[in-house]
């Protein structure tokens, strides 16, 4: 639908447009009030046209090597369609599920269905926990630094996480909450460690356990140098050699986590959420069961990506914690009455929130 747009200019048009919809909702939040009728109406059409835009700019954009491993997949994919015998040994849920697209769909409407996967969940957990607002939340999550890289380059690991946000959706219906967690970790085995998480601080309920955790990776990250990537590396993590790869090999990635070291600049990004937790819970006295439960998967996975921060590859472990970061931002900013003139607090949230993704894509 957009292959008119060159393709080295694909990705840079999403982050443009996405800066459009961050200005016009700031400029909009300073001449409203949160509960104002118009507010509502503003955020269901602006929703459902970012939206829209989303599912067609990320679901139909053209299958190519720009995008990374989009390439890797596209090919595969031609060659199952092709008749060539492909072995599969491991990832088997994503791998069959691609498998039986190449029966009934090509390549290209085999990459919208992945983007319907991606980003639908969003839309679903935004519009649940945050009704009429729910287009300030979906923004958050689909403005975030790595929406688009794992849209387009990480895609078994985005659409992973996307299904964790889904069974997060069914947090009332255990049953079916715990069945996409499993259908999440069959897609990528790294689900463990938010899955992990899920369950630790289910069974611990005190939000300053998960500040302490979180407080003690960084200290224990800079002792112990690399010998946590050797031993989380060790592991595996049911994935044979890959995890051992991201975490032991050398850098041979040249992306936005080109060098390898303690990344103290996106410590820095992590720490929103941390701040944001912190603040709601222990300073505005929130005590809502479930954004609580939802703050202590994002430390203690995020933990785990401090104590591995130096590895190669270490965006794939930051990212299964960056995936909540939205929420957790945003759900109290819409769910409760915190301050006088919210409205203008939520857009300049925004704002900031998706002025660090750019000025990293304006960096790059």
């Amino acid at each position: 639908m957009f292959d008119w747009i060159p393709i080295y200019s694909y990705t840079p048009v999403y982050y443009h447009v996405m800066m459009m919809f961050s200005i016009i909702t700031f400029l909009h939040s300073y001449s409203n009030n949160l509960f104002d009728y118009e507010t509502k109406t503003f955020s269901s059409v602006f929703g459902y046209l970012l939206l829209i835009w989303i599912l067609l700019y990320l679901g139909t954009r053209p299958v190519s090597f720009v995008f990374g491993d989009m390439g890797t997949y596209g090919r595969t994919y031609n060659q199952i369609v092709a008749g060539n015998q492909v072995i599969i040994k491991k990832d088997f849920l994503f791998n069959y599920f691609m498998v039986f697209c190449t029966k009934i769909m090509n390549d290209r409407s085999f990459f919208f269905v992945i983007a319907m996967i991606y980003t639908l969940p969003l839309y679903l957990f935004s519009k649940k926990y945050c009704g009429s607002y729910w287009y300030f939340v979906f923004f958050i999550l689909v403005g975030s630094y790595m929406f688009w890289p794992f849209g387009t380059n990480g895609i078994r690991n985005g659409i992973a996480t996307s299904i964790f946000i889904l069974a997060l959706y069914f947090y009332d219906r255990k049953v079916l909450m715990y069945a996409l967690m499993a259908l999440s970790l069959g897609i990528h085995s790294a689900l463990i460690i938010p899955i992990a998480a899920f369950v630790v601080s289910g069974i611990y309920k005190n939000p300053k356990i998960y500040l302490y955790i979180w407080l003690a990776a960084i200290p224990l990250s800079l002792i112990g140098g690399g010998f946590w990537e050797g031993f989380f590396g060790g592991l595996g993590f049911g994935d044979d050699t890959r995890a051992e790869d991201y975490l032991t090999k050398g850098n041979v990635n040249k992306d936005v986590f080109a060098y390898t070291g303690f990344r103290w600049d996106f410590l820095f990004y992590s720490s929103f959420a941390v701040f944001a937790g912190w603040y709601f819970i222990f300073k505005k006295n929130i005590t809502d069961r479930f954004y609580i439960h939802l703050w202590g998967i994002y430390m203690i996975a995020n933990a785990f990506w401090i104590l591995v921060i130096r590895a190669n590859f270490s965006n794939r472990f930051a990212y299964l914690s960056w995936f909540l970061m939205a929420p957790i931002i945003a759900y109290p900013l819409m769910r409760y009455k915190l301050w006088n003139d919210q409205y203008k607090v939520i857009g300049g949230v925004l704002l900031v929130y998706y002025l660090f993704t750019y000025l990293m894509f304006l960096k790059g």
